[in-house]
């Protein structure tokens, strides 16, 4: 008689802990603080949205202002709490969590602005502060977790990353507060743009919100994530190599490494490359990688290392460019069974190349997914110009990836090539998941998704962003810019499109080059 309640007791604990997690704050770091989190597919299951200041003109494809361009000073609503005047930016019903915060400001009366955050209908913030200060001025969190980019560049001309994570179980709202605020038909000011990636879970999904005393609490945890995601893999460490090629390869011949066994990943690829013509190596010499017999990667070294066609150092979480020109892929690749990486010499000379690719312990489950990247190059590509410069005022939207099955998209990078002496980037990225007819990401310009602001063409490194050349931002040259995720990596069932416009100030003819990283389950 004693039996049927043990199994059934058995039974009911079973099944109250199949798949089911729980999110926290500290899992949430976890998860930022590894590579390997974009290789499996995301469980529970979630939808990226951001919430932008994008300008509310823009309202379908076919509408007078889908390139609309005052993307400043556009909240959701004004609302009175406790006698203050305050702007709602985001309103969301959870479980949840903001996953990326990207802010910039016009000026000393906008940088002049106060952010309270709201969670699960408390009248008192869980967090407020200056919103320089509370996005990337360090008030929440060490760098870089909290940072403003370009350093190089004067306060109101920066761009506020934060991208420390604020979980919620029922809702989240966000406000801010500027009395020099004044908006009305025909004018915003002062001009305070914003971008915020949110996870929002499937119902039921059990969240921990976030609350004050974690902040103190997990004040390790916070300093642990960020010194990881600090970090680029160094040689050596917790990886082996397994494979190296090095020797003069001849025009048109193709050097390749091949990686077997299971329960293995690439875990960085390194190539180094001397030729006489640079510009043409990282153009001509071509990456193809396969995984398990299928190949994900065949585009140019320049853009699959995001150094464009000539060598710009710097130094994210999964890729980097050295002083010596030694460019590194740091992608996390899992495998079944194989992996090969070729490089072809498509140039008309010959080269000496050096690659080696390390591996690192990894489990393949029913999670695991495919990395891959693809590229396109828009070639001379006509800009329309805006009307008050002598333009059409006919702006487009480029693709920059359409992909099909499950899977997520872990970045992109954009390299251009300006011919005019003026800013090539108002554009906003437009993301469709599942074909949406309106995009659940819209933003509010290229530098803004790209984590900057206002076109500066100062340099700069981050574990998620970079712009490793900004010559081309003002001037007749060439820019990289790249973003990579990790929590706000977007999750698609069937598809998703990302677009970004093509909106130059002049009417011109550039190079508009585009790659995205993303992985994919091996059933599509």
């Amino acid at each position: 008689m004693l039996v049927f309640p043990v199994i059934l007791l058995t039974f009911i604990v079973s099944g109250s802990c199949r798949n089911e997690r729980i999110i926290t704050f500290r899992s949430l770091l976890k998860e930022l603080a590894s590579r390997e989190t974009v290789t499996r597919y995301p469980d529970p299951a979630y939808r990226l949205v951001q919430y932008s200041s994008y300008d509310r003109r823009s309202i379908h494809a076919d509408s007078t202002g889908w390139y609309a361009n005052s993307d400043f000073t556009q909240f959701i609503r004004e609302e009175e709490n406790e006698g203050r005047r305050e702007y709602v930016m985001m309103d969301a019903e959870g479980p949840g969590c903001i996953v990326r915060w990207w802010m910039t400001f016009g000026d000393a009366r906008a940088l002049n602005s106060y952010i309270r955050v709201y969670i699960d209908g408390q009248p008192s913030p869980v967090i407020e502060g200056s919103a320089p200060q509370l996005t990337g001025g360090g008030l929440l969190a060490p760098e870089p977790l909290s940072m403003a980019v370009s350093p190089l560049t004067e306060p109101q001309m920066q761009g506020y990353d934060l991208y420390l994570p604020i979980p919620f179980s029922k809702r989240c709202k966000v406000t801010l507060e500027n009395d020099s605020i004044k908006i009305s038909d025909t004018r915003r000011t002062p001009l305070i743009y914003y971008n915020m990636g949110t996870r929002l879970y499937e119902k039921g999904t059990r969240v921990v919100s976030l609350k004050k005393e974690m902040l103190t609490a997990d004040s390790l945890a916070i300093s642990e994530c960020a010194s990881s995601l600090a970090e680029l893999p160094e040689t050596g460490r917790e990886e082996r190599p397994l494979s190296s090629v090095s020797g003069t390869y001849e025009a048109g011949s193709t050097c390749s490494m091949k990686i077997s066994g299971s329960g293995l990943a690439v875990s960085s690829f390194t190539l180094r490359i001397d030729s006489a013509d640079m510009a043409s190596a990282l153009r001509d010499m071509i990456i193809r990688i396969r995984f398990d017999g299928r190949e994900t990667v065949c585009m140019p070294a320049g853009n699959f290392f995001v150094t464009g066609y000539s060598l710009h150092p710097y130094s994210t979480r999964f890729s980097s460019v050295a002083q010596d020109g030694e460019m590194v892929s740091a992608w996390i690749m899992p495998f079944r069974d194989s992996c090969e990486i070729e490089i072809l010499n498509g140039t008309a000379s010959s080269a000496f190349i050096t690659a080696e690719a390390r591996t690192t312990d990894y489990k393949w489950d029913s999670s695991s997914m495919y990395f891959g990247a693809r590229w396109h190059e828009y070639s001379q590509i006509e800009t329309a110009g805006a009307q008050s410069r002598g333009g059409t005022g006919l702006h487009s939207d480029l693709n920059i990836a359409m992909l099909h099955g499950r899977g997520i998209y872990a970045g992109d990078a954009v390299t251009i090539f300006n011919t005019a002496a003026f800013w090539w980037g108002e554009g906003d990225e437009k993301i469709y998941v599942d074909g949406e007819t309106f995009p659940s990401s819209f933003g509010t310009g290229t530098e803004d998704y790209y984590g900057y602001a206002w076109g500066r063409p100062e340099p700069f490194s981050h574990p998620l962003i970079a712009q490793p050349s900004g010559e081309g931002n003002a001037e007749c040259g060439m820019s990289v810019n790249m973003r990579y995720r990790i929590l706000d990596a977007i999750p698609f069932n069937d598809s998703i499109k990302a677009d970004i416009e093509l909106w130059h100030w002049l009417k011109t003819v550039v190079d508009y080059h585009v790659t995205a990283f993303y992985y994919l389950l091996p059933e599509n």
